[in-house]
């Protein structure tokens, strides 16, 4: 067994990639190119040699620093070129290389000249905000004061302390006012402010002048016509009053309401040529302000062609320096060293890449690379690719395997979309899944480089599980013969008929088999009949039993695998592990037994009723005392045999040491006390009861959670009929057309959002926990960690 077992070809995800742990000693000269080019290569994870030092104690801290602001500086170019609603690159330019002291040097001169740029535009655009507001004050408040004539125009606001409104005015006039009429304000003493406010102000405004001059006083308003380049809407205003001291009182009040006062003058013939110079200037602004934002558009134009690269540039760097402080700085030898994980496949590549980054920086020692042991496991690292990638990320969100350890992705890959597709079986339903998923592959050149929501960039991460998952339900729905909760007669006639021609229901009585069973799935006869929901119970549920009592074997029997493999390759350093694997071999026959003993004997006599259509009773009174002998066997085995491997290793460990080398002179007798010190009989047996108790009901509980395949599998197969029966042919029958339009609207949006959407989500994470739950828990540990190499293409856009 052991040798056909051995013979076995090796399955490439099977097992993570085999890694080692190096040191690199490099010379400081190359340093810098040398994890650069380890960055490209993306195949060395780096240890932190200086996690007892802060950030600021380390050696390229101020590095690091000259990259966080280029960072700062390339994020203000970026947010200026949306804010002016320019694009930049999406591409790098390809242009002269320049080094870190350049493109300092050229972003420091843009980012000066961009500051100096909008501090003046803002500087005119205030100035031309001002001359706007005078024009509108000069225009508006003009229209208030007296004509030649005596009478004014504009609309009057009369404020009182009983009535207060905003019609214009009426027929009774005040002393004020007859004095406005009378005669010119400087005759009668009357006098006025007149500027601009916030249109949300307005009323407080008036309302808190009137108080202050305890009603002596008149204000006018009018809304401003032009838009300022401000996004508060503003009012004009106009206050007459009487005396210094209330001018005194007005004027501290528009300065707490933050209100813009401009001085109008009475003459018109002032007011006028005032205008004219306003006009002029404003226009000359304007004319300086365009000038200003095309020169502001062209810097950043030319900013935005080198965006990206720069970004990169300055990203990657930071990323280099960064790990570089993760290393340690040699004075005296002028080194620095590294340690960090890499896989064994990798080993040509890397030294490849030491050797070309020695040369390119012409230095004179070349960088020493050498494998060294580790007491710590090392990162788990699957190669995948645009396929299996999703079905590992399945995997790893329940737990990243450890080293070494069997990887349930290369099984998901097939199982999890056909237990989706056994709850979620109609291949009507599977086509639509199909369309989409054909869809999101269609488009992958053009998705991948854009930036998509969370749903979305899942649902796009996801697309080649949903193409499996959509093909599995194409074939589940076949089985079950279902298009939409409709059957077809797809691979022939029925194999059921009328027992005669007066037969009148042939739905639901009178059905007899006339010729060979219906060649594949169900037969469509079934549907409709008084048997149907009986009939599809029983299939679905034996076939759910049958579904989890495999895939809970295979679990078992990849526990063996596990088991065996970690226990031939007995190792001093992994010992800890190594025992709990080799103490598993002896659960593997025990649990294989208990298991299908029970269910997997009913399994069997599901079979036998099924091929021979009669019912079988086997061995069962011998197959349940197997059942009760393998709950001992699971229970007292190991715990004794750890506990005799313990005792025969520590034996004669003073004459052991003699054979070793210094290394082991170092190591070995630290940790041989310290596992005795910490091995505890009583804790191992109570651990391994605990462990025993545990498989034996979850062997029952997770048998019949393998059930919920059956409810939700009729849940949809139901839901689908109602759906058709109730609304659809229901709508159909009457003889209107908007029923029938609205009633094939309420069935399109039934279909799309409660079956393809809720039931697709609702089947997904029953798979998922069907995975994780009961048949990741009979081998898979999952607390190992994963390989997080240094690499260029694994840095975040987000990342400074």
């Amino acid at each position: 067994m052991d040798r056909f077992i051995d013979d076995l070809p090796p399955m490439d995800l099977m097992r993570s990639e085999k890694m080692m742990f190096v040191q690199l000693i490099i010379p400081v000269e190359s340093a810098q190119r040398a994890v650069s080019y380890l960055g490209e290569l993306g195949l060395l994870q780096f240890r932190d040699l200086n996690s007892d030092k802060s950030p600021f104690q380390r050696t390229f801290v101020n590095q690091v620093k000259r990259c966080g602001e280029m960072s700062r500086k390339l994020r203000f170019f970026k947010e200026q070129i949306n804010k002016a609603g320019l694009q930049s690159s999406v591409h790098p330019v390809s242009g002269p290389d320049l080094d870190l002291e350049e493109l300092e040097i050229q972003l420091a001169e843009h980012e000066h000249e961009l500051i100096e740029t909008n501090s003046n535009s803002e500087k005119l655009r205030q100035t031309y905000n001002e001359l706007l507001e005078f024009k509108m004050v000069l225009q508006k408040a003009g229209g208030f004061l007296v004509s030649s004539n005596g009478h004014a125009v504009a609309e009057e606001t009369e404020l009182s302390e009983n009535v207060y409104s905003m019609n214009d005015y009426a027929d009774t006039a005040s002393l004020l006012e007859q004095d406005i009429r009378a005669g010119p304000s400087n005759q009668s003493g009357l006098r006025f402010i007149s500027g601009i406010i916030c249109k949300s102000k307005v009323l407080r405004f008036e309302r808190m002048l009137f108080r202050a001059t305890r009603g002596n006083m008149l204000f006018n308003q009018a809304p401003a016509d032009e838009e300022i380049m401000d996004p508060v809407e503003k009012t004009i205003f106009v206050v007459f009053f009487s005396g210094e001291q209330a001018r005194t009182k007005i004027l501290k009040i528009c300065e707490a309401f933050g209100a813009n006062c401009y001085p109008v003058s009475e003459d018109l013939t002032k007011q006028r040529q005032i205008i004219r110079e306003v006009l002029s200037r404003l226009s000359e602004l304007e004319a300086t302000l365009d000038a200003g934002i095309r020169h502001r558009n062209k810097a950043l134009t030319s900013i935005g062609f080198h965006l990206t690269k720069w970004m990169n540039m300055v990203r990657r760097e930071k990323a280099v320096y960064d790990t570089l402080n993760m290393l340690n700085f040699d004075v005296t030898k002028k080194c620095l060293v590294g340690e960090g994980w890499c896989p064994i496949f990798a080993k040509a590549q890397i030294q490849e890449v030491l050797q070309r980054a020695t040369f390119d920086s012409n230095s004179q020692v070349g960088t020493i690379f050498h494998v060294m042991d580790s007491m710590e496991s090392p990162p788990t690292y699957f190669r995948t690719n645009r396929f299996t990638n999703a079905f590992q990320e399945i995997v790893d969100a329940y737990g990243v395997a450890r080293y070494q350890e069997a990887n349930p992705a290369v099984y998901a890959v097939i199982t999890f979309p056909f237990l989706f597709a056994v709850m979620f079986g109609d291949w009507g339903h599977g086509i639509c899944l199909l369309l989409g998923a054909l869809v999101l592959i269609a488009q992958e050149r053009k998705l991948s480089n854009q930036k998509l929501g969370s749903f979305m960039e899942m649902l796009f991460g996801g697309r080649y599980v949903l193409l499996l998952m959509s093909l599995f339900s194409i074939y589940c729905g076949l089985i079950y013969n279902e298009f939409f909760s409709v059957p077809f007669h797809i691979f022939g006639g029925s194999a059921y008929r009328c027992r005669d021609t007066t037969c009148s229901d042939a739905y639901t009585a009178g059905l007899v088999k006339y010729r060979e069973p219906y060649p594949f799935g169900v037969d469509p006869s079934w549907r409709g009949s008084r048997s149907e929901l009986p009939f599809l119970n029983s299939l679905k549920m034996k076939m759910s039993i049958l579904l989890g009592v495999t895939q809970m074997n295979l679990g078992i029997i990849l526990s063996y695998f596990d088991a065996r493999f970690f226990g031939s390759s007995l190792d001093i350093r992994q010992e800890s592990e190594v025992i709990l694997y080799l103490g598993a071999r002896y659960q593997f026959v025990p649990q294989l037994i208990f298991l299908n003993s029970l269910f997997g004997y009913l399994s069997l006599l599901i079979i036998i009723k099924w091929c021979t259509g009669s019912q079988a009773d086997l061995y069962h009174i011998l197959l349940l005392l197997l059942a009760t002998v393998a709950v001992p066997w699971m229970l007292f085995p190991k715990p004794f045999i750890l506990r005799k491997l313990h005792t025969e290793r520590f034996q004669g460990r003073t004459y052991g040491i003699l054979g070793t080398s210094e290394m082991d002179l170092e190591v070995e007798p630290d940790s041989a006390r310290q596992h005795h010190e910490d091995f505890n009989f009583s804790e191992i047996f109570v651990h391994q009861m605990i462990h025993s108790i545990e498989f034996v009901l979850g062997a029952v509980s997770n048998t019949a959670s393998y059930l919920r395949l059956w409810a939700l599998s009729l849940a949809h197969s139901e839901l689908s009929t109602v759906f058709y029966e109730k609304v659809l042919l229901l709508a159909w029958g009457y003889d209107n057309l908007v029923i029938r339009l609205v009633g094939l609207a309420v069935f399109a949006f039934a279909t799309a959002f409660i079956l393809l959407m809720m039931e697709t989500l609702s089947a997904f994470l029953h798979a998922l926990r069907l995975h994780w739950v009961e048949f990741q828990n009979k081998f898979y540990h999952g607390d190992g960690y994963k390989f997080r190499p240094f690499s260029f293409a694994l840095i975040n856009d987000e990342e400074d």
